[in-house]
């Protein structure tokens, strides 16, 4: 990680769970990083956290299902730190409930985090990576429900669908940036059930974390690091992570 360190990063959903643990991470590891989130309390919390750290971190309350926030967020990069070497999209929902009794709100609200935002965050950072033509790499925090629509039985209506949508974006997104001979590694990483806030959202998921064996936030951020510290001629393309029974 000692090539990344004083370089800058962006994280989206910064304020808990995996964008939360991998935020204290890079930070430790001298990335100076900006944290987007809904809530600002949590970010304040954070940033009085990382005050010692290595790295620097700074945060904007940005609504990520707000192009005009998404915007005014890379306008802060590129007027404040002229650079952005690392995108981290990590920002998503996992709303309850069958195809067919899910609202149309709903549907927007989950597209619209899961989809859209990480495709305006991709486009954004390319502009500045390309325009100072550092290394860089962005890496999607997906599912492996991007990969399998199967992998439980649970009524989540279009969350595979918006996952799968994120893969194709990641692949798509792979090779632009191969054609275009850009110096920008791109990483799909598909967690399993996670610990964090996405199954607190409703009771009809929550029972899962007691049924399916499920990681922690921080293996998940394990494996981010791992893709960003692995030689420059070496490219993780996807880390599928999952949680296996324990046998203590």
């Amino acid at each position: 990680m000692d090539r990344w360190t004083g370089k800058f990063a962006i994280v989206t959903g910064a304020s808990s769970g995996i964008g939360r643990s991998i935020t204290k991470e890079l930070v430790s590891a001298g990335v100076n990083v900006l944290g987007l989130a809904r809530r600002e309390n949590r970010l304040q919390e954070l940033s009085e956290n990382l005050k010692s750290s290595k790295g620097a971190f700074h945060y904007l309350k940005c609504d990520l299902c707000n192009e005009e926030d998404i915007l005014k967020a890379f306008e802060y990069v590129e007027n404040n730190f002229q650079r952005l070497d690392i995108l981290i999209n990590n920002a998503g929902i996992m709303l309850g409930g069958s195809l067919a009794e899910t609202t149309t709100e709903d549907y927007r609200t989950l597209l619209d985090l899961n989809v859209l935002a990480p495709a305006l965050c991709i486009r954004e950072a390319l502009k500045l990576m390309r325009k100072h033509k550092n290394e860089a790499h962005i890496i999607n925090i997906n599912s492996v429900f991007g990969l399998n629509t199967r992998a439980a039985d649970l009524p989540i209506n279009l969350y595979p669908a918006s996952k799968y949508a994120l893969h194709a974006m990641t692949e798509t997104l792979k090779k632009e940036v191969r054609d275009n001979n850009d110096n920008i590694r791109v990483t799909g990483i598909y967690p399993s059930a996670t610990n964090t806030e996405l199954f607190d959202l409703s009771e009809k998921l929550h029972h899962v974390l007691n049924v399916i064996p499920a990681l922690e936030s921080k293996d998940v951020t394990d494996c981010i690091m791992f893709a960003l510290s692995v030689p420059l001629h070496v490219q993780i393309d996807q880390l599928v992570v999952s949680g296996v029974p324990s046998k203590q």
